[in-house]
């Protein structure tokens, strides 16, 4: 059920400072939303136009006035006009002097100016306290009601007392303020709504090449190679067959992937004797996408269940089956059972669910609304501990799928093992790593260093 104003509002605040008037410069789409959640909460609102008379479309109970008037109406002038249009303040600085004026405008690309809208605002209006707010709300958002995904409202600004009053609004309308320090962070927060999954990006572009390359090598091994010595037309594999290699082996890198880093910084703690100093970029980068990365092996895993699901209704699988027991039964002949394939096949699916299923319980884990429903141990025993679980049990799927088959001479093409052969380079690596790290002898040198221990500490 949606939270109402009422039930949003503190506890403290009475009739009287649900009364008060705010004044709107701006009568766009984001003003009049803005001014619409605030007349549904209780307050009073002024708008302030260039044209008052001509304005349509307002919400009924509030006022429109011009500038000048409209701000003498009000200690807080919520500006949500353009940057483009602020040459109009210094006309009223006398007015504006004194004033808490509330900037909510975003640009249209990252570092569009050399400094942010709120500290140009400030520099219009030296005499205005100028607070940043608001941005990172949509005026649909503000109408429809839909605020779940996007309560947070950062809050920044010099004077500490008109930051309170504007985030003490913010409260009252439902949202939740998260004050980000002085104006100088209003860049940052105007950089927000312009980014476009900034920590999606590595593991989007990083699968993406894996995709590419696994691709064509699958290519010239199943296609082209049959196509060159036997004469063989396999292109229709590239539909199924090959997609539900490529899917598998980039969902078991990218879940190597998400360890790996983890297994290179405790590397280098070891090395250095200490915790104290930076991790390169590079590193520092690769660590905080590693939800992302998780996230994205996820989606390819189920891609993987997918595409193994409709193999039995292939044509392809079809026409084979069929044609083997025809033959079969002209030849009078019959394959025997062997307990060993069979013990091979029975154990290939069962660690392939039981590792999808700890794979979908990490996703799950990963979710805000779950994980922070869960202290730090258990989220880190899920994350860590089942989540090794999980790239065993997937790198033990990939091993037996492979079987008497794994680097067998007989199963190179023009010398390129099978695809999965190459999708297992990383995750032993990463397994193997960290069975040494886990001995009693490294793992207490390597705790007590994350505890705060220098090799060559001088005390």
């Amino acid at each position: 059920m949606e939270k109402t104003c009422i039930d949003a509002l503190p506890l403290t605040m009475n009739s009287s400072e649900k009364q008060e008037t705010v004044c709107i410069f701006g009568t766009g789409d984001f003003g009049r939303s803005l001014g619409l959640k605030m007349l549904q909460c209780g307050y009073a609102v002024v708008f302030g136009s260039r044209n008052p008379q001509k304005t349509t479309l307002l919400p009924s109970g509030a006022e429109v006035l011009s500038y000048s008037e409209a701000a003498k109406k009000s200690d807080i002038i919520i500006i949500a006009i353009h940057r483009e249009h602020y040459d109009f303040l210094t006309e009223l600085t006398e007015v504006l002097n004194g004033k808490i004026l509330v900037d909510i405008s975003n640009n249209l690309k990252i570092n569009q100016y050399p400094e942010s809208n709120a500290e140009y605002l400030a520099q219009l209006v030296p005499g205005a306290h100028v607070v940043k707010a608001f941005n990172t709300i949509s005026a649909w958002a503000l109408q429809s009601g839909a605020l779940d995904a996007s309560r947070q409202v950062f809050v920044c600004g010099n004077d500490s007392k008109a930051k309170q009053r504007v985030m003490d609004i913010v409260r009252n309308l439902g949202l939740t303020p998260m004050d980000q320090g002085s104006l100088m962070a209003a860049k940052e927060i105007e950089k927000y709504p312009l980014q476009l999954f900034p920590m999606w990006r590595f593991p989007f572009y990083l699968s993406a090449v894996l995709c590419i390359f696994l691709f064509f090598y699958c290519v010239i091994r199943d296609v082209i190679y049959p196509y060159v010595y036997e004469k063989k037309d396999n292109t229709f594999r590239m539909a199924i067959s090959i997609p539900n290699r490529i899917f598998p082996i980039t969902a078991l890198t990218l879940l190597a992937l998400v360890y790996l880093p983890g297994v290179i910084a405790a590397i280098l703690q070891l090395y250095r004797g200490t915790k104290y100093r930076r991790f390169p970029d590079w590193l520092d980068h690769w660590m905080l996408c590693r939800k992302q990365l998780g996230l994205v092996a996820l989606g390819f895993a189920f891609l993987h269940v997918l595409y193994t699901l409709v193999i039995p209704i292939r044509y392809y699988v079809r026409w084979r089956l069929g044609n083997l027991t025809v033959t079969q039964a002209i030849l009078k002949k019959e394959n025997p059972f062997s307990t060993s394939s069979a013990w091979l096949s029975d154990s290939y699916v069962a660690l392939g669910i039981l590792g999808f299923f700890l794979f979908v319980l990490l996703g799950i884990t990963s979710l805000p609304s779950v994980s922070n429903a869960v202290n730090w141990r258990e989220f880190r025993f899920v994350q860590s501990k089942l989540g090794y679980l999980t790239l065993i049990l997937c790198t033990a799927h990939t091993l037996v799928y492979g079987g008497k088959r794994f680097l067998s001479p007989s199963n190179l093409r023009w010398y390129l093992p099978a695809a999965y052969v190459l999708g297992l380079i990383i995750p032993c690596t990463v397994l193997v790593i960290k069975f040494v790290l886990i001995m009693p002898c490294v793992d207490n040198t390597l705790t007590r260093i994350r505890q705060g221990w220098e090799r060559n500490s001088k005390h």
